[in-house]
């Protein structure tokens, strides 16, 4: 469904760190109605996964998806770049039909 890049992984292991989350601790990718092309997407770390989550190990890192995102998310690639411009995740979404200049809404 999702990947994370290595990059991508190594951050969101020093944010979960960063915030001294217990162990169940994980990174949640969600997708939301909303952004200038229609949905966007949500990263947040939170404690642990909600029960009716799609629960993710990658690398490591636990990755929570609910069932509403997962729908949008198979084959995302999720990576972490650092440039003259900022830095901040991205995504790859092969599934999506276009994108805005913000990197984090897209049109399905």
């Amino acid at each position: 469904m999702v990947t994370l890049t290595a990059t991508a992984n190594e951050k969101v292991q020093d944010f979960i760190k960063e915030h001294g989350v217990e162990t169940q601790a994980g990174l949640r990718v969600a997708v939301l109605p909303g952004g200038c092309s229609g949905f966007q997407y949500g990263l947040n770390i939170e404690d642990g996964a909600e029960t009716d989550d799609e629960i993710l190990d990658i690398g490591g890192v636990k990755i929570f998806v609910d069932p509403f995102s997962a729908q949008y998310l198979e084959g995302v690639e999720i990576d972490y770049v650092s440039s003259m411009m900022g830095q901040g995740f991205t995504f790859r979404n092969p599934n999506a039909a276009s994108g805005c200049g913000c990197g984090s809404s897209f049109t399905v």
